[in-house]
C-alpha cells in the first residue's frame, strides 16, 4: 500500500495497476440492472485514446478541461485522460445552476468540455461559451462536435506514460458557493498521495479487494477522494448508479465495502423501514431480522459507512447503531481535499461528533475566536486567480474553515456551526442555528429544518415534511408537531426557544435553488423566500402551514 512517506501521484498508481493487474475489473456500469465490467487494461486503453484526442486539439500546456456530468464509467476515464494529456480538470456538479456554471467556465478559461448527463442540460447553451469544443460522454443530451464513442474508434492510444511535476495543478474544484461566486481550489498532483493512504489506513482497506458504490457526484472533493481516488490507490472496484429509480436495487446487488452518502439518504433509509415496520415494533426485532434489513439496504458487507456534508440527526445515527450499522461521520472541505477528521475503523463514534484527525498528516486546532483551523499536506495550493481570498483563508499555513467548533478531552472535533451563520435576536442574544436544528432530527415527521431569526424577538424554525409527515392529516400533524416543539423548547434556555414552527409546502432541493449541489442548505435563499410569509404569521398559531 502506498504511504505518505513515499507518496505516489494518481498517474503513478494508474500506470502500476494498468501494468500489473490488467485483467482485474476496475469499473462497473449498470444499464437496466445489467452490469458491464471494465478492466484496468480496458480503462487504460480508453483513457489513452481520449488523451490522444485531447492532445490533437493543440491546447496550451495546463489548459483547463471541464467535466460536466453525473457519475458513470466515463467520469474517471476522462479524468485520467486529462491528466495523461497534461491538462487540468475542472469538474462541475450535475446539479450546477446555469449562472454558476457559466461563471466557472469563464473564470477557469475552460478550453474543452466533456458533457454527460446533468440536471439543466436544456439550458447548457446559456452556460457554455460558444468557442469551447464539446465532447459527449455517456448520458449526454447536448449537441456536441465529438463523442467518446467516435474518439475510441478513431484515435490510437497515447503510448507515453508521462509523469507531471508533483507540485503542478491537476484539478481545480470550485466550491459549491452557499454565498457569492464559487472559488476554485487548486490541488496538486501529489495531494491525493498524502490524502488517500491515510484514508485507506483509517478503514483498514484491503488492496485489490474493496468494492465501492459511487452515488454522490465525483465533481465533489469528498466523492473524488473517498471513491475515485481511493479505488485508484487500493486497486478497488467502483460500481456506478444509473439513476434514482434503480438505486436501491443496484446498492443491494453491489453490497459495497465502502459507501459514502449524506444525511438525507440515511433519513430516507430509516423512513423506508419505518413505513414497513412501525417504530414501536422495531424494538422486538431479532438479530436475524435486523441483519436482513441491513442486507436489504445494501450495507451488509460494508467495512466503512461514511456520512458527511451536513450533521446527521442523532436519532438516525442511533437507529442505525441499533441495527448494527455504524455511521462514521467525517468533516473536510474542498480546500483540504477532505483531509480532515473522521471516525476510523476502531473508533466508537459519538453521535454529533465528526471524529479525530484522519491521520498524522493532519493538524487541528481551535482559534481564540472559536474557529476550526486545519493544517495538512492535503491543503490546496490556493484559490485560482484569487490571491487575496487565498491569503484570507490560509494564514501561517493554517486553513481557516469558517466553522466554529470545539475539541473534547479525547481529541475529537465537534462542529457547532458556521461563524457567518450566527445571528442576533432583537433581544441581543446570539443564536447558532445548527445547534437548534439538531434537536429536530429526532422527529420522523420532518425532512428538513432551517432556523432563522435575525432581528426577531425569538428564533423561528422553517421545516419541510418527510414522507410519514405528508401522509398525516392536518389536524394530527398540527398536534404532533406542537408537542415536538414543546419538548424541544423545554430543553432550551429562554432566549433560544422557538414559539412557532413554520411548515413549507415544498421540499427544498437543488433545482429550486434552496440546496447547494452538495445538498447543503442555502440559508440566505431559504430565508429570503419564506421570511415575509413567516413574519406575517408571527404570534399566531404554534404550527403554521404555508
Amino acid at each position: 500500500m502506498p504511504t505518505t512517506a513515499n507518496p505516489k501521484m494518481p498517474l503513478e498508481m494508474f500506470y502500476h495497476w494498468e501494468s500489473t493487474t490488467p485483467h482485474k475489473v476496475f469499473l462497473r456500469q449498470p444499464k437496466n440492472l445489467q452490469w458491464t465490467e471494465y478492466t484496468w487494461a480496458q480503462v487504460g486503453d480508453a483513457a489513452r485514446r481520449i488523451a490522444s484526442f485531447i492532445r490533437s486539439q493543440n491546447l496550451p500546456a495546463a489548459s483547463r478541461v471541464a467535466i460536466w456530468s453525473s457519475n458513470s464509467k466515463d467520469w474517471p476515464i476522462v479524468d485520467l485522460a486529462i491528466m495523461l494529456a497534461g491538462h487540468i480538470s475542472v469538474p462541475l456538479y450535475p446539479g450546477q445552476d446555469i449562472a454558476s456554471a457559466r461563471y466557472i467556465l469563464e473564470h477557469s478559461e475552460t478550453a474543452l468540455i466533456f458533457l454527460g448527463g446533468f440536471d439543466q442540460w436544456e439550458k447548457a447553451e446559456q452556460a457554455i461559451p460558444d468557442a469551447v469544443p464539446r465532447v459527449a460522454m455517456l448520458g449526454c443530451k447536448v449537441p456536441c462536435q465529438h463523442s467518446i464513442e467516435d474518439i475510441l474508434e478513431t484515435f490510437p492510444p497515447f503510448a507515453e506514460s508521462p509523469l507531471p511535476r508533483p507540485e503542478d495543478t491537476f484539478t481545480i474544484i470550485y466550491t459549491s458557493g452557499t454565498t457569492g461566486n464559487p472559488k476554485g481550489a487548486e490541488h496538486a498532483h501529489i495531494t491525493p498521495g498524502y490524502t488517500c493512504p491515510e484514508m485507506l489506513a483509517a478503514f483498514k482497506t484491503e488492496i485489490g479487494n474493496t468494492r465501492y458504490f459511487s452515488f454522490l457526484p465525483m465533481s465533489h472533493a469528498a466523492e473524488r477522494i473517498i471513491v475515485e481516488m481511493s479505488a485508484l490507490y487500493c486497486n478497488g472496484e467502483i460500481s456506478f448508479n444509473e439513476g434514482l429509480p434503480t438505486f436501491a436495487e443496484e446498492l443491494r446487488a453491489v453490497q459495497p465495502h465502502i459507501f459514502f452518502s449524506v444525511p438525507r439518504l440515511w433519513i430516507k433509509f430509516k423512513e423506508g423501514v419505518d413505513s414497513k415496520i412501525p417504530p414501536e415494533a422495531q424494538a422486538n426485532l431479532s438479530a436475524e431480522m435486523k441483519a436482513g434489513i441491513v442486507r436489504n439496504l445494501g450495507l451488509a458487507e460494508a467495512r466503512a459507512i461514511i456520512t458527511g456534508a451536513a450533521p446527521c440527526p442523532r436519532d438516525v445515527q442511533n437507529w442505525f447503531i441499533d441495527l448494527g450499522v455504524v455511521l462514521r461521520d467525517g468533516y473536510g472541505m474542498t480546500e483540504n481535499f477532505i483531509h480532515g477528521c473522521i471516525w476510523t475503523h476502531n473508533d466508537q463514534p459519538k453521535a454529533g461528533c465528526v471524529g479525530r484527525p484522519i491521520g498524522p498528516g493532519v493538524e487541528l486546532k481551535i482559534s481564540d475566536a472559536g474557529e476550526v483551523l486545519f493544517r495538512s499536506k492535503g491543503l490546496m495550493k490556493g484559490y485560482y486567480k484569487e490571491p487575496g481570498k487565498t491569503a484570507e483563508a490560509i494564514v501561517d499555513g493554517w486553513y481557516h474553515t469558517g466553522d466554529s467548533g470545539r475539541i473534547d478531552e479525547d481529541g475529537c472535533l465537534w462542529i457547532t456551526g458556521r461563524i457567518s451563520e450566527v445571528f442576533k435576536t432583537s433581544k441581543g442574544k446570539f443564536i447558532r442555528p445548527t445547534d437548534l436544528e439538531s434537536h429536530f432530527g429526532r422527529c420522523p415527521l420532518l425532512s428538513q429544518y432551517c432556523v432563522m431569526g435575525h432581528g426577531l424577538d425569538q428564533p423561528a424554525v422553517l421545516v419541510s415534511l418527510s414522507e410519514p409527515g405528508l401522509k398525516l392529516d392536518r389536524q394530527s400533524l398540527q398536534a404532533q408537531l406542537s408537542s415536538v416543539l414543546d419538548d424541544i423548547n423545554a430543553e432550551l434556555p429562554a432566549w433560544e426557544r422557538m414559539p412557532q414552527i413554520f411548515v413549507t409546502s415544498e421540499e427544498w432541493s437543488i433545482p429550486n435553488g434552496l440546496l447547494t449541489p452538495t445538498m447543503k442548505l442555502r440559508r440566505k435563499q431559504i430565508e429570503e423566500r419564506y421570511r415575509p410569509w413567516a413574519e406575517a404569521h408571527l404570534g399566531k398559531d404554534k404550527v403554521v402551514f404555508e
